[in-house]
């Protein structure tokens, strides 16, 4: 994606804390000379190499999965908070802007097997599930139960390249008090959570 040298973030940990955080993604390929996109979770990992990676699954009724084998290059795009700037918050005359945070994967997929999505799967409802009165756990179901994940496509996904972009007023520093204040003070969570990234980030660097 184009991304404007000021907005660019290259500070990896901080681009994995994100992705860790906003796993609800879009996994775009080519299906039929076509983009194909399909909003799904997609776990941040690492391969028995210690190499980072993405895993997640999709419905075996999608039929974006039959281009995998033939076409495995894909598109990941992770979608942070963000909100409308008004320039009314600004010292000098200026358009108006939005602030935003994205973050775009490309990497090489690859299909697991279904005994590979079954484990994968145990350990990803037991995160999700540790904060729960009831947790639930896949070891108590039955087996036709568990024969629903016949009815996904696994897949890890070997990450090529990072590309994170952090629009939060760069340039206008003189002016990020405000900014960080009218965005805390509005109703939306993304202006809010804009407002805190801001604040934070204003303070690491102070």
């Amino acid at each position: 994606m184009y991304i404007p040298s000021q907005y660019k973030n290259e500070d990896l940990a901080e681009v994995k804390d994100f992705i860790s955080s906003n796993s609800f993604a879009i996994l775009i390929n080519e299906l039929q000379g076509k983009p194909w996109a399909t909003h799904t979770p997609l776990e941040l990992d690492k391969d028995d190499q210690g190499n980072d990676i993405l895993i997640g699954h999709i419905a075996r009724a999608n039929p974006q999965w039959k281009a995998f084998e033939s076409k495995p290059e894909v598109l990941c795009i992770f979608n942070g908070p963000h909100t409308y700037v008004s320039s009314s918050w600004y010292k000098e005359e200026e358009v108006p802007t939005w602030n935003y945070i994205a973050v775009h994967i490309y990497g090489t997929l690859s299909v697991m097997s279904e005994s590979e999505v079954l484990s994968w799967l145990h350990g990803l409802v037991g995160h999700y599930e540790k904060e729960e009165k009831t947790p639930v756990s896949l070891k108590d179901m039955s087996p036709a139960t568990l024969k629903q994940v016949r009815g996904v496509v696994g897949f890890r996904i070997k990450i090529n390249e990072i590309q994170a972009a952090y629009k939060l007023s760069q340039g206008r520093e003189e002016d990020h008090a405000r900014i960080i204040h009218e965005l805390h003070h509005k109703n939306d969570a993304g202006s809010q959570q804009v407002s805190h990234i801001m604040k934070k980030r204003a303070a690491k660097d102070s």
